[in-house]
C-alpha cells in the first residue's frame, strides 16, 4: 500500500499526460498534432532516421531542447579504445539514421543534446542481452560463447541511462553536445556469464567456446554481443553532468533478474538451435 500511496501522491504531483498516439512516420500526423499543442521540450528515445526528426523541428519553431537518443554502435571500429564522443564515426553503420539525425540537429540551429548509450540493460529490456544468459542458465544448460571469451564490453543499467536523461534537461553544458553513457567498468563476455550466474542464484556456469567460422547459423543470431572488443568513455557525463553510475554490473543484473526474469517475464522464447549445433560439433570433436 506504501507503494500505491506514492504513486498516487506522485500522480497529483505531476500534470496532466496528454497521450498523442499515432504513426511518427504519419508527417502529417506529426506535424499537425504537435504544433497545435506546442512544446518546449523532445524527448525522441526511438528516432532512427533524420526523415523522422524534421517534422518535429518544423512543428516546433520555438522548441528550447531536443534530446535524441543515439547509439554508441555509431562508432568506427577501432584498435584504439575506449571510444570518446570525438572519435571517427561510421558512415555505414547500421546506425547511420542516427549519425545523420545528429547531423541534422547541428545543423538545424536547435539547441540539442544527443545520448549515446553503449548496451542497455535491467528490467523490461526489449534486446534480449542479460535474458539470453537467464535462458540458458535457467535450462542448466552450458553458455556458448564465441572465440576465447575474453571479448572486452560495457553494459548500462536503464536507470542510470534514465537519469542522463533528466541531467542533460535544461543545463546550458549539455547544450548541442554529445555524451557516452554505460557502466563506469568494462566487462569480458566470459566475465558476464558468471555475473549473470551470480545474480540469478545460479550455480557457476560451463561456458563453452567456439569458433563462429565453423558455422553456418543462418539468419539465426548465435549470441547477442558483437563479437569484438566494444566500450566507452564515460568521463566527459560525469564531468559536465556530474553522472556517477548507481548500478555496478553485480547489482544492476540483479535488480533485472529479480524484477523480470526471475519474476517468469522475459521478451524472447528460449531457442537452442544455435547452441545445439555448437555443443553437437563440439561433442563429434572430442
Amino acid at each position: 500500500s506504501c507503494q500505491v500511496n506514492q504513486m498516487q501522491s506522485m500522480q497529483s504531483s505531476l500534470p496532466r499526460v496528454l497521450h498523442l498516439k499515432g504513426d511518427r512516420k504519419d508527417f502529417d500526423f506529426v506535424k499537425t498534432s504537435l504544433s497545435a499543442k506546442g512544446f518546449n521540450v523532445v524527448y525522441d528515445i526511438n528516432g532512427r532516421e533524420a526523415t523522422e526528426v524534421s517534422p518535429i523541428l518544423e512543428a516546433l519553431p520555438n522548441l528550447e531542447q531536443f534530446i535524441y537518443c543515439s547509439s554508441a554502435g555509431v562508432y568506427l571500429k577501432s584498435d584504439l579504445l575506449p571510444h570518446f564522443e570525438t572519435d571517427a564515426v561510421d558512415p555505414k553503420s547500421r546506425h547511420k539514421g542516427k549519425l545523420e539525425t545528429e547531423s541534422l540537429l547541428e545543423t538545424s540551429g536547435v539547441n540539442w543534446t544527443s545520448i549515446r548509450p553503449v548496451y542497455i540493460y535491467g528490467p523490461l529490456n526489449y534486446n534480449p542481452v542479460e535474458e539470453w544468459f537467464f535462458h540458458r542458465l535457467k535450462a542448466g544448460r552450458p553458455i556458448p560463447i564465441p572465440n576465447a571469451g575474453n571479448q572486452i564490453t560495457q553494459l548500462g543499467h536503464v536507470k542510470d541511462l534514465a537519469t542522463a536523461f533528466i541531467k542533460v534537461l535544461g543545463n546550458p553544458k549539455a547544450s548541442k553536445q554529445v555524451y557516452n553513457i554505460s557502466g563506469s567498468k568494462y566487462v569480458t563476455f566470459d566475465g558476464l556469464a558468471r555475473a549473470c550466474a551470480k545474480a540469478g542464484g545460479f550455480p557457476e556456469p560451463e561456458i563453452i567456446h567456439y569458433n563462429p567460422k565453423d558455422f553456418d547459423f543462418g539468419k539465426k543470431k548465435a549470441f547477442p554481443f558483437r563479437d569484438q572488443h566494444f566500450f566507452a568513455s564515460v568521463e566527459k557525463a560525469s564531468k559536465d553532468l556530474g553522472v556517477t553510475p548507481e548500478y555496478d554490473l553485480l547489482d544492476g543484473l540483479t535488480d533485472s533478474y529479480n524484477l523480470d526474469f526471475g519474476r517468469g517475464t522475459f521478451r524472447k522464447e528460449a531457442d537452442f538451435t544455435t547452441d545445439d549445433m555448437i555443443l553437437g560439433k563440439k561433442l563429434v570433436s572430442v
